[in-house]
């Protein structure tokens, strides 16, 4: 199994970027993908997930009302709209994939578990 993200970069405050995560290399009907970040000096954080079954979405609070989670489903290609965005949402954004998905993804994170494929992560800077 194999994610790519794509998409990162330098915006400005309040700017927006849009990342993508393409995965490959298998071919399960259940599953789960979630956009983590770190920042440095930071644990690894979950931001956003969405499953392919009923396309059920989860958010943190820290992004809620700035960040979209979408997906092709069919592309088995997720993407990730970031607007409004802030010097704190400075981090390596890292595409994971859990398959089959999990019920309460609410939850796992809430208890710190992530993903059970990851790809390399690609870099998002926001500064003036």
């Amino acid at each position: 199994v194999q994610l790519v993200e794509s998409g990162g970069g330098l915006a400005q405050p309040g700017g927006s970027l849009r990342l993508s995560c393409a995965v490959s290399g298998f071919t399960f009907d259940d599953y789960a993908i979630a956009w983590f970040r770190q920042a440095p000096g930071k644990e690894r954080e979950a931001v956003v997930c969405i499953r392919n079954e009923y396309g059920d979405t989860w958010y943190a609070d820290s992004v809620k009302g700035r960040f979209t989670v979408s997906a092709d489903f069919a592309k088995r290609t997720a993407y990730l709209q970031m607007d409004t965005l802030e010097p704190e949402d400075t981090a390596v954004y890292y595409c994971g994939l859990d398959s089959p998905a999990f019920n309460d993804y609410s939850t796992r994170f809430r208890q710190g578990h992530g993903m059970h494929w990851w790809g390399k992560g690609t870099q998002v800077t926001v500064e003036a």
